[in-house]
This record gives structure tokens, sequence and C-alpha cells, in this order.
């Protein structure tokens, strides 16, 4: 065969693949929603995508590897976002600008909110198995450090830097925040309240950049 004739063979399996594997995704996306992880298989993935279940099991070996590179995905998309929104801001404004593109991201994508809570867990622990659990952790903390970053530079260049230990603390305790203002909006509660999930984040975040210049 031609060599240019067997790079177009080539190209249109490649195209092919990532065809099929692109609708392996989005089925799964669709009933992970629907029926959690626990209540998800292959055979169902398969069917919804209209292909053959081995052709699945071709591209991922289970339904938590699926599971993971949808959440995967979603945490690379965040961290874009996350840097993108700090990027648009002054030094000093970074940590809200931040902050709050964090709480967008999920309230404007509730599915990815339900993704990153391993869906149909409820409120018990989860995971996958140790070694995508270690993956995505990973992720997780890479999208974290763009705020523990745009917090270290709240504090004035000639002043000596945070105490490793309250940045981590910190950190923490913003991701907690946002993780509970998005909680309280989707479930209703904050309009109970006559609150948002976004002035929680932003009075959060205000007293938070209080605190880190008074430690400076």
């Amino acid at each position: 065969m031609p060599a240019d004739a067997l790079e177009k063979q080539t190209g249109r399996r490649e195209a092919v693949r990532a065809f099929k594997r692109d609708a392996i995704l989005q089925a799964a996306r669709v009933l992970f929603a629907r029926d959690g992880l626990d209540g998800t298989t292959l055979r169902a993935i398969a069917a919804e995508a209209g292909i053959a279940v081995g052709t699945v099991y071709l591209h991922y070996p289970s339904k938590e590897a699926l599971y993971a590179a949808l959440l995967a995905g979603s945490l690379a998309d965040l961290q874009k976002h996350l840097r993108a929104a700090a990027a648009k801001a002054d030094a000093q404004d970074q940590l809200m600008a931040g902050a709050l593109a964090f709480y967008d991201f999920y309230r404007q994508r509730p599915d990815e909110l339900y993704l990153g809570l391993y869906l149909g867990q409820g409120l018990r622990p989860a995971g996958l198995t140790p070694e995508l659990d270690r993956l995505l952790n990973g992720r997780l903390i890479q999208c974290y450090t763009v705020l523990s970053d745009a917090m270290r530079r709240q504090v004035p260049s000639e002043a000596p830097p945070l105490d490793a230990d309250m940045l981590r603390a910190e950190t923490v305790s913003l991701a907690a925040a946002i993780g509970g203002a998005l909680m309280l909006e989707v479930t209703g509660r904050l309009k109970v309240l006559g609150d948002t999930g976004k002035a929680v984040v932003r009075r959060h975040v205000e007293l938070l950049v209080q605190r880190l210049r008074a430690a400076s």
C-alpha cells in the first residue's frame, strides 16, 4: 500500500477511535449523573453509546477507569479556568478572581460538581482505586495550588513569606467555604436564608485577605 494511502487509512482509524471514545465518555457522563457510580455498568454505558460492550473494554478496562477519565478531564478544565481568571486580574485581586472562578465553574456545571462528589455515594466517603485516587487527588491539589499561590501575592514583596502551615490551613478553609457554598446553593438552603453562594465566597475571601495581610 502506498505511504499516502496508509497514512489516510491510519488517520481514519484514529478518527473512528476518537469518535467512539467520545461517545463512550458522553454516555458515561449521562449514566453516572442519573444512576451514580454504583448503579452504572459498562454494559449499560455501551448500550447508551450504541456500541458493543467489547469496544468499551478496549478503551476503558473498568467503570472506575472511565469515571476517573471523566473526573480528570473535569479537573484539568477547572485548573485552566482558574489560571485564566487569575491571569486577567491584578496580583492583589487574583485571590478573589480565583475563588469566584472556582465557584462559578461548578455553579454553571452542576453535573461536574456531582461528578467530583463521586456520584451516587451521598455523604459517604468513597473512592475508585488507590492508584486512581492518587491521580485525581493530585489533579485537585493542582487546582487548589492556584488559590494558594494567589494567597502568597497578598503579602507585600518586602514582607516575610507566609508561614507554610498558615497557608495550608487557609487554603483548606477556602476550599471548604467554596464547597459548602456550592452545596447550600444547589440544594436551595441559601435561598431560604436570603443569601447566595457567590456572596458567601466573596465575604470569606475579603476576611481571608485581611488575615493574610495582618500576618505579614
